[in-house]
């Protein structure tokens, strides 16, 4: 006879049962009909209609959209690396701290998120733009004789992306870091390793799982971010994200708007499969 169910049992169902309907709801089924429209044509009064086709992905073939995908990974990619950069020594700095100062520190990082990214995105358009905080300085004091184009550009949208995407990798850096064994480092110094020896072998490779995580945790948002292109690159820089907000609202072309959804799904599913391939080697190694 089959053994009754124990409460055990019982408490997982009510444990996870809220969040299978939840995903299953609000995740799960949105992305099948999102899959499924992409298969859709577009009517002439922008609806979906008959008859199902590949069109909508085979046009990711077209040297235009091809160069779009392109500039969103790159970005994505720089905006992880100076993310990575600018986060590491100050995450290390905090780890280091004092608990009393650690916890202050922590709140910095924190605070922004307080405020709605939109808000604070607005804020560096008040400051880059001609007329702006930094180029009325600059005019004021001497250095430049006319307003420098800081705005509506590359470079504009990649310090919008790093300045909303850091703190996603300070914490995961943080966590890494305040971990680390200190007796490790002191046994590298009297094994006579330079600091930047114990560095590179020591402290880099204990605390790589923070790195792999903050790298995630920046890349694939940076991917689908369409409000800071929006705002501080213009007409001049179209990311996929840009591309898909897009085609839904502006050109109405819900099946290719659906389509570029899942290319871009699908990508992120391939760099998270790289990070947990990646992760299981280094654990295979004894490195994590």
């Amino acid at each position: 006879m089959p053994k009754p169910a124990s409460k055990r049992d019982y408490g997982k169902l009510w444990t996870l049962g809220p969040v299978l309907v939840w995903m299953l709801l609000l995740f799960v089924l949105p992305m099948l009909l999102v899959f499924a429209v992409s298969f859709f044509s577009r009517s002439t009064f922008g609806g979906i209609v008959l008859p199902l086709t590949l069109e909508n992905y085979t046009r990711f073939f077209d040297p235009l959209y091809f160069k779009i995908i392109w500039i969103s990974c790159v970005l994505a990619f720089f905006t992880t690396i100076l993310c990575l950069l600018l986060g590491y020594p100050f995450a290390y700095i905090i780890a280091r701290s004092p608990l009393k100062y650690r916890n202050i520190l922590l709140l910095l990082i924190i605070v922004p998120f307080w405020t709605n990214s939109l808000i604070r995105t607005y804020a560096w358009v008040v400051l880059l733009r001609t007329e702006g905080v930094i180029n009325t300085f600059l005019l004021q004091i001497g250095l430049i004789n006319q307003p420098l184009t800081l705005l509506y550009n590359d470079t504009a949208v990649l310090i919008g992306l790093v300045y909303t995407m850091l703190p996603f990798m300070v914490l995961p850096l943080y966590a890494s870091i305040e971990k680390l064994d200190r007796s490790l480092l002191e046994a590298s110094r009297d094994l006579g390793a330079k600091p930047w020896q114990t560095f590179l072998r020591v402290t880099l490779p204990l605390t790589s799982p923070g790195i792999m995580a903050g790298s995630l945790l920046v890349f694939i948002p940076s991917l689908g971010l369409f409000f800071i292109p929006d705002l501080m690159g213009g007409s001049k820089t179209i990311l996929i994200g840009n591309l898909i907000k897009n085609q839904f609202l502006t050109a109405r072309d819900w099946p290719f708007g659906s389509a570029s959804s899942i290319v871009l799904m699908a990508l992120t599913l391939v760099f998270i499969a790289v990070y947990i391939m990646v992760t299981k080697d280094k654990q295979g190694k004894g490195l994590v």
